[in-house]
């Protein structure tokens, strides 16, 4: 598919009347993430772990936020932050994330027509999932979700065993016992492909 084809289809889909996506946001607010590679098959986030921990701290030192859960997958993370009282903008730190971390990494990876046409990389799926969190108990089983994650996916049988996950501070913490073995709570929609 050339240049020519996907101008045409980006205006065919304005056209259309497809209305842009919009974001819940609630300033000082709780909340669930899912962020997804472009790759489904990749392993990059775990073959990337220091860059991506870099990163993070590159963008929290200038936009804090605070980390209440995080697991990195092989294609895809979840996590849960608070931001900071006043403060809703979490697009901000997830474009700042994902660039830096594209940034640092050679560029070898497939782009689209529609990509190479914004000057993107390939890196990154475009959009990401987000949850207000609502309650203590949603919060719990946000929580419990990203802590299990890897069970989940077939990664481990027991969470302790998965080592880019903050189980282990929760547990050091005494939110959960050191073996976290088992299963956890599964939501009806958190982003991920199927």
């Amino acid at each position: 598919m050339g240049l020519d084809t996907c101008i045409y289809l980006r205006g065919r889909r304005a056209a259309l009347g497809m209305t842009e996506y919009r974001r819940f946001r609630v300033a000082g607010g709780t909340y669930f993430f899912t962020v997804n590679l472009a790759g489904r098959r990749s392993d990059l986030l775990v073959q990337e772990i220091e860059t991506l921990r870099e990163v993070v701290q590159v963008v929290k030192a200038a936009n804090p936020f605070f980390i209440d859960a995080w697991v990195v997958l092989p294609e895809h993370m979840h996590c849960v932050w608070t931001l900071p009282d006043g403060d809703a903008d979490f697009s901000k730190r997830w474009q700042a994330i994902k660039m830096y971390f594209s940034k640092r990494l050679p560029s070898r990876e497939f782009r689209s027509c529609s990509r190479a046409a914004k000057h993107e990389r390939g890196i990154w799926q475009r959009r990401f999932w987000e949850h207000s969190i609502r309650d203590e108990q949603d919060y719990r089983k946000h929580l419990d979700y990203v802590h299990f994650n890897p069970v989940k996916h077939g990664l481990v049988t027991d969470v302790a065993r998965w080592p880019y996950s903050s189980f282990h501070q929760c547990a050091a913490n005494g939110m959960y016992p050191v073996s976290g073995a088992g299963g956890g709570t599964e939501l009806a929609d958190a982003g991920e492909r199927s």
